[in-house]
């Protein structure tokens, strides 16, 4: 029988600092780690511009979901278009990974819960619930209403709106 593996992996492109963010994210998201380290050998220096011998690419897991980053230079940026939601439980948790990766961020990019980190990645932190607070059409516009007045999520005013 054959293990089991990971169909599909967020694979992250950083210019040269994978190692940096990689060691940020781990150290925000409890049940993290860092596996696997590679490193640009001759060949693949040559083939990428990259530095002989400096790391290539590193996998990693945030609170045991797989990712991959790679340092491959300048040639791509990342964008709100793609976007890793944290779905969060309470305000604690919500306040949590908001304070941590804003510090350092965009500002200007913080709006309705989503925010851009320091290496320029999109996140979006919301409650876990939610869907459940705009499930119902009678409360649906009230509740976003509020989100779109907020940076970060408030998650008892989002209640009290659903709950008019």
């Amino acid at each position: 029988m054959t293990a089991r593996f990971q169909r599909i992996t967020p694979f992250l492109w950083f210019n040269d600092n994978a190692e940096d963010a990689v060691g940020f994210y781990v150290s925000v998201f409890r049940n993290s780690r860092i596996g696997q380290v590679t490193h640009y050998t001759k060949e693949s220096s040559n083939a990428s511009g990259q530095t002989e011998g400096s790391v290539m690419t590193i996998a990693f897991e945030l609170d045991g979901q797989p990712f991959t980053a790679i340092n491959g230079g300048p040639h791509f940026r990342f964008n709100e278009a793609v976007s890793f939601v944290i779905n969060c439980e309470t305000q604690d948790e919500i306040d949590y990974y908001w304070n941590k990766l804003t510090e350092g961020g965009d500002p200007k990019s913080q709006v309705c819960g989503w925010l851009k980190d320091k290496y320029g990645l999109s996140w979006q932190v919301t409650p876990a619930d939610l869907g459940d607070l705009m499930r119902n059409p009678a409360t649906t516009a009230a509740v976003m209403k509020e989100v779109l007045k907020m940076k970060k999520i408030d998650l008892a005013t989002l209640r009290r709106a659903a709950a008019a």
